[in-house]
C-alpha cells in the first residue's frame, strides 16, 4: 500500500495542463509531511553530517585573526601581502558560490558536499606546508573556493530532505555551525601555532567525507534526476521505516513532472515573469542581510571598540559570546515564531543598534558626554549582533533554501550565494573609507539600510513556516498569475 501513490504517477504525464499541478500539490501535502510510526533521528544525523560543512566554513573565516601576527612574523610578510591573504578568501568564495549550484544540480549534494571538502582540504595542506605568500594563498584560495561552495549547498541539501515541521530550525543550525567554527577557531588560534590550527581544521573535515556514506542523497534530487527508486528509499529511511512517505513522494514526484516540462535554465531565465517574485524574495534576503553593515562591523569589531573608547578584548569575547547563543535561539525560534516575525525583530534591532552606535561616535566626535559615548557604542554594537544572529543571520539562508523551485534552485541558488559574497566583500572593502569619511554618518547609512530592508521584508517577503516547499511554490506562481 505504502509505494501506491508513486507507482501510478504517470497515468496523466501528458494530459495534464502546466499550471494544474501547481494547485494540486497544495491539495496532495495537506496531510503534510507526515513521520507517523518514524524516528527523526536519521534526519538529525544527515543535519549533523551536512553542517560540518557550515563548521568548515567558520573555520575558513575566524583562521585569520588570531594567526595574523604569527604568519607575518614567521614568513616575514608585509602588511599587504597579509591584507591579500586575508581578502582574497571573500573572491574565492563567490567563484565557489556561483559554480555549486549548477555543479550540485549535476553531481547532486552530496556529491557537491566531498568537492567542496576536498578544496577545503587542499586549502589546510597548503597553508600548512608554506614557507612564503605564494603558496599560502592558493592555501586560502582553495578553502575560499570550498567555503562558498558550502555556504550554498549545506542549507539546501538539508532543506531538501528534513520535514517541513523541523526545516526551519535545521536550516538555521548552518549558522550556528558557522558561528561556532568562527569563534572556536579564534579560541584554538590563541593556544596553538597557526600551522597546528590548519591541521585542526582538517577534523570537521574528515567528519564530513566519514558520515557522507551513510546518509541518504537528496528525496528532491533523486526526484528531479528521475531516480524513483532511489527516492522512495532516500525518503523512508529519512522517515523511518515504519512511517507513510506515499503522500509525501507523490507530492515530490507531480511537482517535478511539472518542472520537467520546462526548459532548461539559464541564468537570464531567472528573470522571467514566473521566476521573478522567488528571484527577487531570495537574492533580497541577501541584500538585506550584508548591506547593512554586518561584515563591516564584523571583521572590525575590536577597532570600532577601540575608537569609542572601550576595551576592545572585552567587548569582543562579550560579542563571540552573544553571537553563538542568540543565533541558538534563532534556531529554537525559527519554526515556532516564523522567519517573517523574526526578520522583522532582527531587522529593527539593527536598526537600533546602528543608531546607539552611530550616538556614541556623534558624541565622542563633538566631545560631549565622554563619559558616557563608550557605553552607548558597547550597547549598540551588542544589540546590533543580537539581533542579526536571532533573525538576519540565518533566516535568509532558510528562506533561500525553500523559494527557489527544484529547476532554477542550482541557478538561482548560485547567483543569490554570488550577491551575498560580494555584498561581503564591499561592506568589508568599504568600511574603512566610510569610517574616514564620517564614523557617525557610517552607522547612519548602515540604519537606513536596515530601515529599508524591513519595508521590504514587509512588503514582499511571505511566511513559509509549515509549509512544504510544493506548497511554498504553489502560492508563488498563483501570486504572480
Amino acid at each position: 500500500m505504502m509505494g501506491d501513490g508513486i507507482e501510478n504517477h504517470d497515468y496523466d504525464r501528458q494530459d495534464r495542463p502546466l499550471t494544474e499541478p501547481l494547485v494540486v500539490v497544495a491539495v496532495v501535502g495537506d496531510p503534510s509531511e507526515k513521520t507517523d510510526g518514524g524516528s527523526p533521528w536519521m534526519i538529525y544525523f544527515c543535519t549533523f553530517v551536512a553542517v560540518c560543512g557550515s563548521y568548515e566554513f567558520g573555520t575558513c573565516v575566524g583562521y585569520s585573526s588570531p594567526t595574523q601576527s604569527a604568519i607575518v612574523e614567521d614568513l616575514s610578510l608585509t602588511l599587504s601581502e597579509y591584507s591579500v591573504f586575508g581578502s582574497i578568501l571573500t573572491f574565492a568564495a563567490m567563484i565557489g558560490a556561483i559554480t555549486s549550484g549548477p555543479i550540485a544540480d549535476f553531481v547532486g549534494r552530496k556529491w557537491m558536499m566531498r568537492v567542496a571538502t576536498a578544496f577545503c582540504v587542499g586549502g589546510w595542506f597548503a597553508i600548512y606546508f608554506a614557507q612564503g605568500p605564494a603558496v599560502l594563498d592558493i592555501g586560502r584560495l582553495l578553502s575560499g573556493y570550498g567555503m562558498g561552495a558550502f555556504s550554498y549547498v549545506v542549507p539546501v541539501f538539508i532543506a531538501e530532505m528534513a520535514p517541513k515541521n523541523l526545516r526551519g530550525a535545521l536550516t538555521a543550525v548552518n549558522q550556528l555551525m558557522i558561528c561556532a567554527g568562527v569563534s572556536i577557531s579564534f579560541v584554538i588560534g590563541t593556544v596553538v601555532s597557526w600551522r597546528a590550527l590548519a591541521l585542526i581544521n582538517l577534523i570537521p573535515c574528515a567528519v564530513l567525507l566519514l558520515g557522507l556514506f551513510f546518509i541518504p542523497e537528496s528525496p528532491r534530487w533523486l526526484a528531479k534526476t528521475g531516480r524513483d527508486k532511489e527516492l522512495k528509499e532516500a525518503l523512508q529511511k529519512l522517515r523511518g521505516k515504519d512511517a507513510d512517505i506515499s503522500h509525501e513522494a507523490t507530492e515530490i514526484l507531480e511537482y517535478i513532472e511539472t518542472l520537467e516540462r520546462l526548459p532548461k535554465t539559464k541564468l537570464l531565465d531567472l528573470f522571467q515573469r514566473r521566476y521573478r517574485r522567488s528571484v527577487t524574495i531570495g537574492v533580497g534576503l541577501m541584500v538585506c542581510q550584508q548591506f547593512g553593515g554586518i561584515n563591516g562591523v564584523c571583521f572590525y569589531v575590536s577597532y570600532i571598540f577601540e575608537e569609542a573608547g572601550f576595551p576592545s578584548s572585552v567587548g569582543t569575547i562579550t560579542y563571540a559570546v552573544i553571537q553563538v547563543v542568540i543565533t541558538a535561539i534563532g534556531a529554537v525560534l525559527v519554526d515556532r515564531a516564523g522567519r517573517k516575525p523574526l526578520l522583522l525583530v532582527s531587522g529593527s534591532g539593527l536598526v537600533l543598534g546602528c543608531l546607539l552606535v552611530a550616538l556614541s561616535f556623534f558624541l565622542k566626535v563633538h566631545g560631549w558626554a565622554t563619559a558616557v559615548s563608550p557605553i552607548f557604542a558597547v550597547a549598540g554594537i551588542l544589540v546590533y549582533i543580537g539581533s542579526f544572529s536571532v533573525g538576519m543571520g540565518a533566516v535568509p539562508w532558510v528562506v533561500m533554501s525553500e523559494i527557489f523551485p527544484v529547476n532554477i534552485k542550482g541557478v538561482a541558488g548560485g547567483f543569490a550565494t554570488l550577491v551575498n559574497w560580494f555584498g561581503a566583500w564591499l561592506i568589508s572593502y568599504t568600511f574603512n573609507y566610510l569610517m574616514s569619511w564620517s564614523s557617525y554618518g557610517t552607522f547612519l547609512l548602515y540604519a537606513a539600510i536596515n530601515l529599508l530592508g524591513i519595508m521590504f521584508i514587509v512588503f514582499v517577503v511571505p511566511e513559509t513556516k509549515g509549509r512544504s516547499l510544493e506548497q511554498i511554490q504553489a502560492t508563488i506562481n498563483k501570486d504572480t498569475t
